[in-house]
């Protein structure tokens, strides 16, 4: 009969790395929330998506070490991202508008409040306050109290002008 010390040991280390993983990333997106004053529903749900893929790659290691057969594993974990995969290629602009929220909360110069003008076009543009931003759209508030929300992935690929003066801008 096989000790199983070892397995309970290597098995207590990922789980301790996985806590420090956890706690280390939770904690940036707690500075970047604080740092651009982004709404904390925004951290939620970064968080959220965060410890989800942490916790499966901490699982596919625990299986590792107790000895699941690395063939059969690679099965399951290939069917579930084939299945995932054709679930996101269906609804593509979904993968993309998380992605897309992902890069705004981390580096894009906008945050809550700011007057913005969204250059659609050469004689188009629309002007507003930026009232919440979530994990598929960003709500624009017009001076004339109108909401207008765009997909996060088109307001990634507009050129913005952000505005210091809010004078311009309703800001109730």
């Amino acid at each position: 009969m096989k000790p199983y010390y070892i397995n309970i040991i290597e098995s207590s280390i990922i789980i301790a790395i996985y806590i420090v993983l956890r706690i280390a990333f939770f904690n940036i997106i707690s500075r970047t929330l604080k740092k651009r004053l982004i709404q904390q529903s925004r951290g939620f749900l970064i968080k959220k998506v965060v410890h989800i893929v942490l916790l499966f790659i901490c699982v596919i290691f625990i299986f590792l070490i107790w000895g699941v057969n690395q063939s059969d594993l690679a099965v399951f974990v290939g069917s579930v991202l084939t299945v995932v995969g054709v679930a996101f290629f269906a609804q593509w602009s979904i993968l993309s508008n998380i992605t897309s929220s992902i890069i705004i909360f981390f580096k894009h110069p906008v945050k809550l409040n700011d007057s913005i003008s969204l250059l659609e076009g050469k004689d188009y543009v629309i002007e507003g306050r930026v009232v919440t931003i979530g994990l598929f759209f960003i709500t624009l508030q017009t001076a004339e109290e109108e909401e207008i929300t765009i997909p996060n992935n088109i307001f990634i690929q507009k050129s913005i002008r952000k505005r210091n003066d809010s004078s311009t801008v309703s800001t109730t």
